[in-house]
């Protein structure tokens, strides 16, 4: 069970979509993911020994799927709920299976393994979309990439709503480029997904020695594909990330960590400020007067006027859209930009608290546990990344990102007896990692 596990996981970023019925996309990863919970489950009816952790992160996440459900009663399109509530109780199973499965130390190291390895792969295809446009140009790079190898990942339906309304362009001193997408429907989601593997393909690369050299490639490709997505809320939580190692982690490694983390957090600093594209898009992201900063105002307050309205329930989920444009389609890209903002506008503040409540509890466990174990402070900088990068975007309808995000926190559940110290244990973990 365990190794199929690691199968999906490794296959997650890759997964292909199906068209079960004209005009309906269906994302492989959430049939792969309900098979193996039932088998799960059924496993577990079988040998009487299925296992729910009763703490507070679990009530929170149950009790968040619950405040969705509950939405639906005051939607103005049902089906529309439906849609939205099919996909989460298609995705959340993996969170109570990942929390059993993932059971010891020697598990948790594989898993992060293959995470850091399947964002490998997952960022080299993008670096090679990001370089292609400057051998034959951005234009016949955006044209091959939508017609010859997104739609297969993406399905029909969505893929021609994604290109009808596409961000892979950035423009940037009077330049165009096309941003990094590889294999998702934009570079946000893109970077919302390697934000979450990077701190822990960090880990990789310093608190192991075997394969140590693979490690330390794997953390850069990551590193590099995220800053090719030119994603600002991308680039804000890096940095955040990159505060919250040099407060809270420096005075805990030993000297020859120190040397390497002080100079990824120099190379970051550089990064931002040196002139260069990248440096550019990061400033942009605090010019109010920017056209796109000024439209995330004006969703954001356009989403709190609606709060304000439908505070307790919200409009329902799925169902935000209609509140903007009545003529709107299920397709419209219209949300808040922001995932607290769309979580209270669609389900109620009281969900939009659990849901912050998740985050806390999580973080706050995962500092708890890096005093035994070092990878769950590294955890915690994963979470920081998703959640300041969820003030300007919005990821938890991804079925890939969620898929991660619901991995990486059922760490949580972990017993940290299990674990030993990462400081100055690289040869002990060598053996499993």
């Amino acid at each position: 069970m365990f190794n199929i596990f690691l199968l999906i996981l490794l296959y997650l970023p890759f997964q292909l979509a199906l068209n079960p019925v004209s005009g309906v996309d269906l994302a492989s990863i959430r049939v792969l993911i309900l098979a193996l919970f039932f088998v799960w489950l059924a496993q577990g009816l079988k040998k009487k020994s299925i296992q729910l952790n009763n703490n507070l992160q679990t009530w929170l996440v149950a009790s968040f799927l619950f405040l969705n459900l509950f939405s639906a009663l005051v939607a103005r399109n049902s089906d529309w709920s439906v849609r939205k509530l099919l996909f989460l109780f298609s995705i959340f199973p993996i969170y109570f299976v990942a929390s059993q499965l993932i059971s010891s130390r020697e598990r948790l190291y594989k898993v992060v393994r293959v995470i850091v390895v399947s964002a490998s792969g997952i960022a080299v295809i993008g670096i090679v979309q990001f370089l292609l446009q400057f051998a034959i140009g951005w234009k016949s790079t955006f044209a091959f990439w939508a017609k010859f190898v997104i739609m297969p990942f993406l399905g029909s339906s969505f893929g021609e709503a994604v290109l009808k309304n596409p961000s892979w362009l950035v423009n940037i001193g009077g330049q165009t480029y096309l941003r990094a997408t590889s294999l998702f429907p934009d570079p946000h989601m893109l970077a919302f997904y390697l934000g979450l593997s990077l701190p822990l393909a960090f880990w990789l690369m310093l608190y192991t020695d075997k394969r140590k050299k693979l490690a330390m490639l794997g953390c850069c490709l990551i590193l590099i594909a995220d800053l090719l997505t030119f994603s600002r809320g991308g680039y804000i939580g890096l940095s955040f990330g990159l505060i919250f190692v040099g407060i809270f982690f420096w005075k805990k490694i030993e000297h020859k960590y120190k040397i390497v983390t002080a100079g990824v957090l120099l190379a970051g600093l550089l990064i931002m400020l040196v002139p260069s594209p990248i440096s550019q898009r990061f400033v942009s992201s605090f010019d109010l007067q920017e056209g796109s900063n000024q439209g995330r105002l004006a969703m954001w307050e356009k989403a709190t006027e609606v709060i304000a309205q439908h505070p307790l329930l919200g409009v329902g989920i799925g169902n935000y859209s209609l509140e903007v444009n009545p003529t709107a389609t299920y397709r419209n890209s219209i949300y808040a930009h922001n995932t607290y903002l769309d979580i209270a506008v669609e389900t109620g503040i009281v969900n939009m608290l659990v849901w912050l409540g998740i985050l806390l509890v999580t973080g706050l466990g995962f500092l708890q546990k890096s005093k035994h174990e070092n990878l769950f402070f590294f955890g915690a900088i994963s979470l920081v990344i998703f959640s300041v990068h969820s003030l300007v975007e919005t990821a938890i309808y991804s079925p890939v990102v969620l898929t991660l995000f619901l991995i990486i926190i059922s760490f949580y559940n972990v017993e940290t007896r299990h674990c030993l110290v990462s400081t100055g244990q690289a040869k002990q973990n060598e053996k499993i990692v």
